[in-house]
C-alpha cells in the first residue's frame, strides 16, 4: 500500500510562536517527531508541511521532505491536503495526518493505522482510541472529564459520534456500575487520539466542506467527516499522547524522557 505521512508544522501559534523549533532534550520538536515517523515501517514517504524555512530545513536534517505551504490555511488537515498537492501525491492510498506537536509518537500506532485500510476498501477514514479503565478512579474521571475527547463506536469498531462529554450518558455514574457493566463500558467508547488516516481523495472533499453544525458546537473537527457521511474505523491501541501546546509542557516531556533512560 501507498502511503505517505504528512506532518503539519506551523511557526506561528497563538499560545506557542515557533513551537516546532523548540529544544526539547536536546533536539527540536519537529525533529523528534519526524524521527518518530521514520520508525514506521509501512510509511514510503513523510513529508513536513510548513511555512517557515527554518522549520523546513530542521525537517529535512531529520529525515523528512519539507513542503512548503501557505501561512494562512485554516487548519492541519488543509495543510496535509496542501501538501499532497504540492508533492504530486494525491493518488497515494492513504494519508496519514501527523501531529507536528507530539515529540513521543512512535511508528506503531502510524502502523496501526494503516493497516486498518487492507481489505477494506469502503473506508474513508481511520483514527485511534485508547481504551479507558473504568475500573480504577483514573479512568472513570477522565470518562467525566470535558477535556477529553471520547469517541462512541458501533459493533464492527467505528465510530457514531465524537464528545467532549461523557458519552455514552448513563443514569448510574460509573463508579456506582458492577465489572460487568464497567467492562461493557469500555468495549463502546474509548479516548480519542487525534491521529487521523484519510483516502486522499476523501480528504480533498473534507477540505472543501464547510465546517458542519455539530462540528461548530462541539469543537472537534471529525465531526465534518461524519456528517459528511464518512466510514471512519477506530483503531484500539495503548498509545497515549502527549502534546506540547505551552512552553510549560516542554519541561513535562523532558522530565518524561529522562524517566525512560
Amino acid at each position: 500500500m501507498d502511503s505517505v505521512g504528512v506532518i503539519p508544522a506551523r511557526f506561528g501559534s497563538t499560545r506557542f510562536p515557533g513551537k516546532p523549533l523548540k529544544m526539547i532534550a536536546g533536539e527540536t520538536l519537529i525533529a523528534r517527531v519526524v524521527k518518530g515517523a521514520l520508525g514506521s515501517s509501512r510509511l514510503k514517504t513523510i513529508l513536513v508541511a510548513t511555512d517557515d524555512e527554518r522549520i523546513a530545513a530542521e525537517a529535512e536534517k531529520a529525515g523528512a521532505r519539507a513542503v512548503m505551504t501557505d501561512s494562512d490555511l485554516p487548519s492541519g488537515s488543509d495543510r496535509v491536503w496542501a501538501a499532497l498537492k504540492v508533492a504530486g501525491l494525491e493518488n497515494a492510498d492513504v494519508v496519514l495526518n501527523i501531529q507536528g506537536d507530539e515529540p513521543l509518537i512512535t511508528g506503531e500506532p502510524l502502523d496501526q493505522l494503516i493497516s486498518a485500510f487492507d481489505c477494506r476498501p469502503e473506508l474513508d477514514m481511520a483514527t485511534l482510541g485508547r481504551p479507558f479503565d473504568m475500573a480504577t478512579p483514573a479512568g472513570r474521571e477522565a470518562l467525566a472529564s470535558g477535556t477529553t475527547a471520547k469517541i462512541v463506536l458501533d459493533q464492527t469498531g467505528r465510530a457514531l459520534y465524537f464528545s467532549r462529554f461523557p458519552i455514552p450518558f448513563s443514569r448510574v455514574p460509573a463508579d456506582a456500575m458492577g465489572p460487568e457493566w464497567q467492562a461493557q463500558l469500555s468495549t463502546v467508547v474509548l479516548k480519542h487520539i487525534g491521529i487521523y488516516a484519510y483516502r486522499p481523495r476523501f480528504l480533498e472533499r473534507f477540505c472543501a466542506a464547510p465546517p458542519a453544525g455539530l462540528e461548530v458546537f462541539e469543537g472537534l473537527e471529525q465531526l465534518r467527516a461524519l456528517a459528511l457521511g464518512a466510514r471512519i474505523q477506530v483503531v484500539q491501541t495503548q498509545h497515549e499522547s502527549w502534546g506540547v501546546d505551552t512552553p510549560e509542557d516542554v519541561e513535562k516531556i523532558e522530565r518524561m524522557l529522562a524517566a525512560t533512560r
